[in-house]
């Protein structure tokens, strides 16, 4: 396999870019480790975020201890659910997380009622909760695409625009590559590449505009009602997503519809959410003479 990702259009060409390291005879994929630092991240910045908003900071690395296994769970379940052609065939592979397929949908959905089900327990507004807990969410989402980055993968069509990245075709799985892209691919000492869509880096910097929303939100006090920072979140979010996995070449399909079910899922989300803002929003809003908006 040839390792190089370049991208031509920027003079940026890394040679070598393995998919793991080995340490004291233990192979460790890159991707593994940019998700434990995504997570790691993820929690630092909640916890921060508690501490300035006068919340317990030690109470969000508790549901965080929780939230990541039931998250990782969920995802993995979503993945298999909308796989499951492959998965009936291959019941073994099921449990199989080295072998990839995760979906970060079903993280979202996991986590969101962890916190929920957490909020309830503990007698803590969970609303509130999913407010902080949303910060560490992005911003993880914002390093772990890095992670596609290393194992070649959830890249969109072909493109000759500004971004555009260059892969050896032998290095992505089969079945990614469009006959579009293999119709513009290029062929150097004896290397055949294919030019594609960084869709991960398009999610990375999405994500990360959307965190700096919400940390102004969170930060400046400009929050109107609990629960308001989260909608945001999933409005803006879900905005990125609802563009960007119309890109990709690896979706998952709604069975007999043939639909992205992520991308329906992203609209539907952001649909939903801008309208609960709208509706909380004015229920909850003041007027500049201080007088509630009705």
């Amino acid at each position: 396999m040839t390792y190089s990702i370049s991208f031509p259009n920027l003079g940026i060409d890394l040679p070598h870019v393995g998919k793991s390291v080995t340490l004291f005879g233990f192979e460790i994929v890159y991707y593994g480790i940019v998700i434990a630092i995504a997570m790691v991240a993820g929690i630092y910045l909640v916890m921060w975020a508690a501490k300035k908003t006068g919340q317990n900071p030690d109470s969000y690395f508790d549901l965080a201890m929780i939230a990541i296994v039931v998250s990782l769970l969920c995802a993995r379940a979503y993945y298999v659910i909308f796989s499951w052609d492959y998965y009936r065939e291959n019941p073994g592979e099921i449990l199989n997380f080295r072998g990839g397929g995760l979906a970060i949908y079903g993280g979202v959905i996991g986590g969101a009622l962890t916190c929920v089900i957490f909020g309830r327990v503990k007698k803590l507004n969970f609303a509130r909760i999913l407010d902080t807990a949303c910060l560490g969410l992005v911003a993880g989402q914002a390093i772990g695409r890095w992670g596609n980055f290393f194992n070649r993968e959830a890249f969109g069509g072909y493109t000759d625009g500004l971004l555009a990245m260059r892969l050896p075709l032998d290095a992505v799985r089969a079945g990614e590559a469009t006959g579009e892209m293999i119709a513009h691919s290029v062929t150097e000492g004896g290397i055949t590449y294919i030019q594609v869509h960084p869709t991960f880096l398009y999610e990375s910097l999405w994500n990360l505009g959307v965190l700096a929303v919400l940390l102004t939100l969170t930060l400046k006090g400009m929050k109107k009602f609990e629960g308001e920072i989260f909608l945001f979140y999933l409005l803006l979010y879900g905005l990125g997503r609802l563009w960007i996995e119309g890109l990709r070449t690896d979706q998952l399909l709604i069975p007999g519809v043939g639909l992205p079910v992520s991308q329906v899922l992203s609209g539907v989300l952001a649909a939903g959410s801008l309208l609960l803002l709208l509706v909380q929003g004015r229920r909850h809003g003041t007027g500049r003479d201080g007088k509630k908006i009705l």
